[in-house]
């Protein structure tokens, strides 16, 4: 038969743990036993399994696990999660799928405790097989009558099952009907006896029956699989007995089977000899012993039984043949296992197709060989012998090996953590609960804990790369201080070696076989283990080729040079070749700039190769090359060898088959994942071996062929390229969303309780840090394309990667440079950029990477590279047409540009994407320096500008925008412009910059956002604009901007909160837009602005405006007009600041609104109440309010400071004396008052308010006390401007001493100016004589007037009758 070879993957890394789907049972008060816990045998690695396949669902691998509380069904032919289901008990083997008229799928179970169920799994078309989380009763449940059970089950069909009792009996169970959803099955019970009753009274004697005690115990049960109507059942004891069974009969048949092989002669054809009497029993553990099956040529059925023995020195047993024919066994054949079976354990065996598959367990490794049965003792001496079939060697984590890995470059623990995360060594369960155990381990030992066992990692590797070695310390020498360094990394090393350890311990039990079986025809003959699942595949040459050097068997001649090669590479020890190993990689890293021979001999020289190879080792060696020959025509079959495929493998496949083919499961792909990591590496020693010879016959290179050289480097490099791609891991995906949900409760009479927590410990067992993992090859399997059945889907990924097809190290071809695209497209950025580093720098090569590099973020270095590339392309591009074809595969559309300004802008499409403006806008700028004549390069310029603008760099993006020949992009991007320098502060350089041709739009984009954005928020477009304006001269548009400013900012004052804050912008706004209206001419000296609808809180009142213009006395875009003067703006600016004091004063008027609208006159009146004298002045005169109450009130202040000042002094409202002028003054308090109330009716007080403010302070003193004079400066202010008012406010307050007083200076006045000037008109000498009559009048009424005031009254009559003499005088005269 065709060599073979068992190719695996790890269950862990395909598929994700799901919670388990609790199941119960109707019995009460079961115990709850306890579950296995061995630290070698994590929960998840199976104790049972079996394969399953039928057309409609494919390969379905059945599993218990936990100890066998867990059921787990997975599906090999599509990529669904796993059914898991927790049972209360242990299950009994075996457990059995079955199809029930291709609508269902049914597993029948029995556990320990006398249970069967039957899980109903429906199958729909076009649906998932199974969802695991669907609301759903899954099982049905029977409790057996024959109570708790330890037997085998088989299941025979849907209806009939069968379980082994102690003594050889069966229980037979048909079901009479199913159940459903909502009943559970009927079954009936019926027990059968393997002899009859006086035979069993019989062996109640032992001088009647000598068979040792357990003799008849079945350990082997097996039916005729399904589909078929042979209702039998065949058994095999203890004591060797086989038997067969029917339904109705019972035991119709026995036959005794020896211990030992009796020869290949054909037995005596008696039907039911006596049975035999072995003195040694089988094992009492269930084994699989007995295969039923229906060969092509018959119709009748044929059991193949196996008797192990295990003490023989020539096989691990033999098998025996018979044909069952009615109620009758008859033997055809017996023959042996095969040679390589000696020590080993038979775990299962089937025939299929006429041909026998056995796997056995070697020493906990899974061997399979196969042979063609034979029918009768004639077939079986023409008949071939057995095939054997293993796993290919690959190299173990035992000390020596890592012994080696300490030789390489690196730091231990990075070497140790290398190996062990290395895809395909360990699966992701081993590594997760060797980290746990470990952990654990270290948690054990006396706090304090490392902070390292203290912290939760996100990945597995994580976890591992921080823990282990974390307790191992650095100490010192008690008695030097000095650091034991070579103490401490003995101890790291021991416990790295000692974390290995337990990985291989635990690893080696996930690898021990279980069963063996057909999958779906892409499968193949499927191998079944605790924790993997393998499929027999053809052995390709180089891992037959690498199998029989490793094991030295004898090889045809064509290979001598092989062998010699071997026999050098293993004599050179592990030493010497990792330091060859490392040299070679540096070559085929360098660019050639010699000969390979120069450089071969450089190598030798360098390294003492010679020195390192014995005499003795060198002279075999030079004799087995002349024993060769041709020796250059040898190194090209080994090349070939290395680097060839099937003859099915095909270069190029059609569209068609592309497209018709299915998808391949994830499982396939781990399978073509781990051949093609296995063929790789036996390629590797290959090559590695042929390299070394060119280093052993380093002086005789320069006359070999020179293209043959860089052939075998170039070679070496694919095949180097390739192992470093297997090793990567791919990185642990995300976990199914299922790992997250709890399993749906099912029926039965369980406690809530303890059914979670059977969840939580089933659950809890893969932690929650455990998800699949896969190598990098499974990847790019995917990616490349999956064909069905092996070797042929590997060996078509490694011919499509191109690595073993190129000729010259000089050159990267177009399979090449894909490949390293293809890694950067899938994120594994590291080792795409290892791998380019072997490859020469051509332009796909220098492509790739630097679209690494921008991948990576090193812009730098991208760009100038794809500086350097663009010489490639355009009529003056000098690329050869390998580099052509090279190149393009990896560009948009697989085709090169036609100019370098289409690749231009490819670059910088690349450059956008990756968000780096700086180097789009670089390449967009290459891009229209190279721009054909005439095309539309709008979308570029404005890229430029924006990009530019994006970057800060505004003087170019300036310079851009007015080089630009497309207007409307001027218009465009000058907003654009205005609004980035404007938000980045860079008013400054705004302002700096001409915008010549462009001042419209600069001020039409300033004004859009002064008018609508938040005037509090930054930028301040109003302030930006009023620059704008200023530094051109444009004072009117300057003030109207902050006029508007001031407007916006009143409409904001709705908070009171806020007033303070706007409204010092507010005045801020007004004043600076007044500075910039002063600026104008003074006729000119105003601004307009558009109506809007008035509001409660105008500062003014607007002019009336006329609304009945007819229509056609005005343009129809043309609004109404608000015309605001110089004056306007400072009397709005002294309303605001009134209001503002006074806020400040009483804050309590703000949240009512008060503040915000009481009009001129209250406030001057609140800020004079509030003692703020001088800001009540100065806001009464610029709003033109009138001030009688403020002096009255302040009149009011200087008489209280008079007649006490002390009191007055300590209260709050005399602060308006402490001001830094009045308490310069000398005086007292009222002294200062007064002088203050004298200079501020001074400054407001005149003739142009006919002296009211004076005169309201004289009647405010001579209302608030008459015995007190007024001061003497107020009464000579009225006594020389209004002498009438003084004397009849003397009257109305009853002063008549006064009065006469102020009369009688007014009528000496009156004569004096008559003396000095001689009167020229008739008014010169009037004087009020009606008011001087009522003095008089008042006077001669007074009966109590003083002496002085008689005294007055006579100076008066005398004073008017010489006055009324000299008027009488300056009559005739003027006439």
């Amino acid at each position: 038969m065709e060599p073979s070879v068992l190719v695996a993957s790890q269950l862990s890394a395909l598929f994700p743990a799901t919670p388990p789907i609790a199941v119960h049972s109707t019995q009460k008060d079961l115990p709850n036993p306890p579950r296995r816990n061995e630290p070698g045998h994590p929960p998840e690695h199976a104790s049972f399994s079996s394969v399953f396949r039928s057309h409609l669902t494919g390969t379905i691998l059945l599993r218990v696990t936990n100890g066998g509380f867990v059921l787990e069904l997975l599906s090999l032919s599509s990529d669904i999660p796993p059914l898991r289901f927790d049972f209360p008990a242990p299950i009994l083997p075996s457990p059995s799928i079955v199809l029930w008229e291709s609508e269902e799928l049914h597993v029948l179970l029995a556990t320990r405790f006398g249970s069967l169920y039957r899980i109903v799994i429906p199958i729909r078309d076009g649906a998932p097989l199974w969802t695991p989380l669907s609301n759903r009763r899954w099982y049905r449940e029977h409790v057996l009558q024959a109570g708790w059970v330890d037997g085998l089950v088989q299941v025979q069909s849907t209806h009939c099952v069968l379980i082994s009792l102690p003594g050889g009996s069966l229980l037979r169970l048909e079901a009479d009907a199913l159940g459903s959803d909502t009943q559970d099955d009927v079954w009936r019970e019926t027990r059968l006896d393997a002899r009859s009753f006086l035979h069993s009274i019989a062996s109640l004697l032992p001088a009647l029956h000598s068979a040792p005690s357990g003799g008849s115990d079945i350990v082997s049960l097996s039916t005729h699989p399904q589909p078929t109507d042979i209702g039998n059942v065949w058994t095999l004891s203890r004591d060797r007995h086989l038997r067969m069974w029917t339904a109705r009969g019972g035991c119709v048949a026995e036959y005794a089977l020896p211990s030992t092989a009796p020869g290949r002669s054909v037995p005596a054809r008696n039907p039911s000899p006596s049975p035999a009497n072995p003195s040694v029993l089988l094992p009492l553990e269930p084994q699989r012993l007995i295969c039923v099956f229906t060969p092509e040529h018959s119709d009748d059925p044929h059991v193949l039984a196996f008797i192990p023995t295990e003490g023989s020195l020539s096989s691990g047993g033999f098998f025996q043949l018979f044909v069952a024919n009615g109620d009758v066994l008859k033997p055809l054949t017996v023959f042996e296992a095969s040679e390589t079976s000696v020590r080993c354990h038979l775990q299962d065996f089937t025939v299929l197709d006429d041909t026998l598959y056995t796997l056995w367990d070697k020493q906990g490794q899974s061997m399979v060989e196969v042979r063609v049965l034979a029918w009768d003792a004639s077939e079986e001496q023409t008949m071939g012998g057995w095939s054997s079939a293993t796993y290919a060697l690959e190299a173990e984590l035992t000390p020596a090996y890592l012994d080696e890995l300490l030789l390489l470059p690196g730091s231990m623990a990075d070497k140790f953590f290398e190996a062990i995360m290395r895809s395909g060594v360990f699966s992701p369960l081993t590594l997760q609960t060797a980290i746990t155990q470990y952990t654990d381990t270290c948690r054990s030992l006396p706090p304090p804990y490392p902070p390292q066992l203290l912290v939760s990692y996100a990945t597995v590797g994580e976890q591992i790369a921080s823990v282990v070695g974390c307790t191992v310390q650095r100490t010192k020498d008690p008695k030097t201080g000095a650091y034991l360094d070579e103490n401490y990394w003995n101890a790291l090393k021991r416990d790295w070696e000692g974390f290995i350890a337990r990985c291989r311990e635990i690893e080696r039990n996930g690898r021990w076989p279980l069963a063996i079986g057909r999958g779906n025809p892409d499968d193949g003959i499927i191998i079944v283990e605790r924790e993997r699942v393998a499929s027999l595949a053809g052995e390709d040459l180089p891992l037959r080729l690498h199998r029989q050097l490793s094991s030295s068997e004898d090889m045809d001649s064509q290979f001598a040079l092989l062998e010699v090669l071997w026999t050098m590479r293993t004599r050179l020890g592990p030493r010497l070749m990792l330091s060859l190993e490392g040299r070679l990689n540096e070559v085929v890293h360098q660019e050639i700039a010699f000969s390979y021979a120069d450089i071969i001999q450089d190598q030798v020289r360098v390294s003492s190769f010679r020195e390192e190879v014995d005499e003795g080792l060198e002279s075999w060696i030079l004799g087995r090359l002349q024993g060769i020959g041709k020796i250059q025509e040898a190194a090209r079959f080994v090349l070939d060898i290395i680097g060839g495929f099937d003859k099915e493998v095909k270069r190029e496949e059609e569209d068609a088959e592309l497209l018709s083919r299915p998808i391949s499961p994830d499982w396939l792909r781990a399978l073509t994942t781990s051949y093609v990591s296995i063929s790789i590496h036996a390629r590797y020693d290959i090559a590695l071996a042929l390299v070394t010879l060119l280093f052993f016959l380093a002086d005789d290179l320069h006359e070999w062929d020179q293209g043959l050289l860089a052939e075998v480097f170039v070679v070496f490099r694919g095949i180097a390229m390739l192992r470093y791609v297997a090793r990567q891991p791919a990185g642990e995906n995300a976990a199914s969303a299922a790992q997250g949900q709890t399993g749906a409760p099912g029926p039965g009479g369980d406690d809530e309780v303890v059914a979670q927590l059977r969840n939580m410990h089933v659950s809890a067992s893969r932690g929650a840090k455990f998800h699949p993992a896969h190598p990098l090859v499974h990847r790019l399997v995917r990616v490349y394309g999956h064909s069905q059945g092996l070797p042929i889907s590997a060996h078509r990924f490694l011919d499509a990667t191109g690595l073993l097809q190129s000729l010259s190290p000089a050159h990267a071809t177009r399979l090449e440079v894909l490949f390293c695209e293809r890694l950067r497209v899938l994120g594994y950025r590291e080792v795409a950029r290892e791998v380019l580093a072997w490859l020469p720098r051509t332009p796909g090569v220098t492509y790739v990477l630097a679209r690494l590099w921008i991948d990576e973020g090193r812009y730098d270095d991208a760009t100038s590279a794809m500086e350097i590339l663009a010489g490639s392309f355009g009529s003056h591009s000098a690329l050869s047409y390998d580099d052509q074809e090279a190149l393009a595969v990896v560009l948009p559309g697989e085709k090169l540009f036609a100019t370098q300004f289409d690749f231009y802008l490819h670059v910088a499409d690349l450059f956008k994407a990756a968000q780096t403006t700086y180097h789009d806008v670089f390449f967009t700028q290459l891009a229209l320096s190279v721009a054909p004549p005439g095309l539309d390069t709008l979308a570029l310029w404005h890229g430029i500008v924006k990009g530019l603008t994006d970057l800060g760099q505004y003087e170019d993006a300036y310079t851009a925008l007015v080089s630009s020949p497309y207007e409307r992009l001027k218009r465009e991007c000058t907003s654009q412009l205005l609004y980035r320098m404007c938000e980045e502060n860079a008013v400054d350089r705004l302002m700096a910059l001409n915008f010549a041709g462009l001042a419209e739009e600069v001020e039409d984009a300033l004004a859009f956002k002064a008018r609508n954005a938040d005037p509090r928020i930054r930028p301040f477009y109003s302030r930006i604009l009023y620059t704008w304006y200023v530094s051109r001269g444009d004072y009117r548009s300057a003030a109207l901007t902050m006029y508007q400013r001031a407007r916006k900012l009143a409409a904001l004052m709705g908070d009171p909160a806020a007033f303070a804050e706007l409204a010092e912008l507010q005045l801020e706004a007004y004043v600076v837009a007044m500075n910039a209206l002063a600026l104008v001419d003074s006729k000119n000296q105003w601004i307009t602005l558009p109506i809007i609808g008035e509001t409660g809180h105008e500062p003014r009142k607007r002019r009336r405006l006329s609304r009945h213009i007819p229509e056609s006395k005005y343009a129809l875009d043309k609004r109404d007009a608000e015309l605001v003067e110089l004056k306007d703006m400072q009397y709005e600016y002294a309303l605001l600041a009134a209001r503002v004091e006074l806020a400040r004063r009483d804050p309590t008027l703000l949240p009512s609104g008060v503040g915000l609208a009481l009009p001129p006159p209250s406030i001057v009146l609140r800020l004079a109440q509030a003692s703020r004298f001088n800001t009540a002045m100065a806001a009464a005169r610029s709003l033109d309010v009138d001030m009688s109450d403020l002096f009255g009130h302040l009149t009011s202040r200087c008489l209280r400071l008079s007649r006490n000042s002390d009191s007055v002094m300590s209260e709050d409202t005399s602060d308006w004396l402490l001001t830094d002028k009045i308490s310069s003054w000398p005086g007292t308090p009222a002294e200062k008052g007064w002088r203050y109330l004298r200079q501020s009716l001074e400054r407001h007080d005149g003739s142009q308010t006919d002296y009211r403010y004076t005169k309201v302070a004289f009647e405010t003193i001579m209302a608030f006390d008459r015995a007190s004079p007024p001061p003497p400066w107020l009464v000579h202010t009225l006594e020389e401007h209004h002498p009438e008012y003084l004397i009849r406010t003397c009257l109305r307050f009853e002063m008549l001493e006064c009065a006469l007083d102020h009369t009688l200076g007014m009528m000496r006045r009156s004569d004096a100016r008559l003396t000095d000037d001689l009167p020229k008109t008739a008014a010169a000498t009037w004087l009020p004589y009606t008011l001087i009559d009522q003095v008089l009048v008042a006077a001669d009424a007074q009966s109590d007037l003083s002496p002085r005031g008689g005294g007055l009254l006579a100076d008066l009559r005398t004073e008017i009758a010489s006055r009324m003499k000299r008027v009488q005088k300056f009559s005739p005269a003027a006439a």
